[in-house]
């Protein structure tokens, strides 16, 4: 996680290698959920899959580098689409009047307060911002042509998200300004975007991610589509497609200019579908044959997709949404889950590198906008049922949302080792 003072998390430069080229949604939430909320955001006991805990399976001393320690872990968190549309980001500014806090009219916070402690406890903390930043002076725009809040960039940083992908069907909503503003806000705030350029150099240049254990962590992005709209005029390199050259390129960079670890995140996939389509599949296929890479994940569809290992590497086909306000009449599009993966340095003996060792899901889900009675808020499934919800309805609705998200995670089978928090 960002904002840990010296013990934060940083960009290491890497310029060595040249890379190419519920119930239904409308069910209203209570109208004290915020108090519940932030109650049940504080940490719990054992069992928690948001917690910094080893499950053993790569536990005690090892040597390694020719010394006798223990062998480093780094924990990953993400999350789904962050789909702003008007009414998520009216809510924001309902909280905003209410608190008195945020940013220029915009406060976060509150809506997700849920997830707060899952995105602090992480080591690297990424997030799929699938839309461009209306630049000063521009209106903001919601589907189907995007440009939300800029306050959303502050946000991110300060919520502790050290990465977001921006590789998206949206990615050129508001061309090849709008990508670039997108890019230098979310650098300005420290949050490095990847998977949209704004130079042919920084393509170039892999975006590696460091622990303070100085576990290093390289993420490359890709997109299936434009939306139709072409490529910024003269800059091929502004925006990187999914194509499986392209990805393993990047991957194989990043592993040269020293990720130890090489994450892949793909935004595709057939939109409100359960299950991957063919594309997805195949791709997967080929990237987990790689030896440079070490865990996939996807977003796009907005329903959550399986998560499952292809060659004996996971995948998280889709996350669903983190947020969005899409039709009532799709109440999983209301549902997602944000996956935690802990990663632990093998002894070199038996190969080096390092391999996952602990690997959950985490369902969450959340309401209609409903005015400022009845602002979104996130809920983290478990944490609410184990609380103790003061609403029976309420209770069989998340019961509910989440036997609808199980089923999606074990569309495939379900993965063995698989944990859900």
């Amino acid at each position: 996680m960002r904002n840990r003072g010296p013990l934060g998390l940083g960009l290491v430069a890497a310029a060595l290698v040249a890379a190419a080229t519920v119930g239904g949604p409308a069910d209203q939430v209570v109208h004290d959920v915020a108090v519940l909320v932030d109650e049940i955001a504080a940490p719990t006991a054992t069992g928690d899959a948001g917690a910094d805990s080893a499950d053993g399976t790569a536990a005690g001393r090892a040597e390694i580098g020719g010394a006798d320690r223990a062998p480093r872990r780094m924990s990953l968190v993400m999350g789904g689409d962050l789909l702003w549309h008007n009414t998520v980001w009216q809510s924001a500014q309902v909280d905003a009047t209410r608190t008195g806090r945020g940013y220029e009219g915009f406060d976060f916070d509150p809506m997700f307060a849920g997830l707060r402690s899952l995105v602090a406890r992480a080591d690297v903390a990424l997030c799929h911002e699938e839309v461009p930043f209306a630049r000063p002076g521009q209106a903001l725009q919601s589907y189907p042509v995007f440009a939300a809040p800029r306050q959303v960039a502050p946000w991110l940083a300060d919520f502790g998200f050290d990465a977001c992908t921006t590789a998206s069907n949206h990615a050129v909503d508001q061309g090849w300004e709008g990508l670039r503003y997108t890019a230098t806000l979310l650098r300005r705030h420290g949050v490095m975007p990847i998977g949209t350029f704004r130079s042919a150099a920084e393509r170039r240049r892999p975006v590696i991610l460091a622990t303070d254990d100085d576990v290093r962590v390289g993420v490359v992005a890709g997109t299936y589509s434009l939306n139709g709209f072409l490529m910024p005029e003269g800059r091929p390199w502004a925006v990187s497609l999914w194509d499986a050259d392209n990805l393993l390129t990047q991957a194989r960079a990043a592993r040269a200019a020293g990720a130890d670890i090489v994450v892949v995140h793909l935004h595709g996939g057939d939109e409100y579908q359960h299950l991957p389509n063919a594309d997805q599949v195949s791709l997967v296929r080929r990237l987990t044959r790689s030896p440079d890479v070490d865990l996939v994940l996807g977003d796009h569809a907005h329903v959550v997709q399986p998560v499952t290992r292809v060659n004996g590497t996971w995948v998280v086909y889709g996350m669903g949404n983190m947020v969005a306000q899409q039709e009532p009449s799709r109440p999983a599009t209301y549902q997602g889950i944000s996956v935690r993966f802990e990663f632990t340095e093998r002894d070199p003996s038996r190969g080096g590198g390092f391999a996952v060792t602990r690997a959950a899901y985490i369902p969450t889900t959340w309401n209609l906008y409903g005015g400022s009675a009845n602002p979104i808020r996130i809920v983290r499934i478990n944490r609410a049922l184990r609380a103790g919800w003061p609403d029976a309805a309420m209770r069989a609705r998340l019961l509910a949302a989440r036997a609808a998200i199980r089923d999606a995670v074990d569309g495939l089978g379900r993965a063995p080792g698989l944990r859900e928090g």
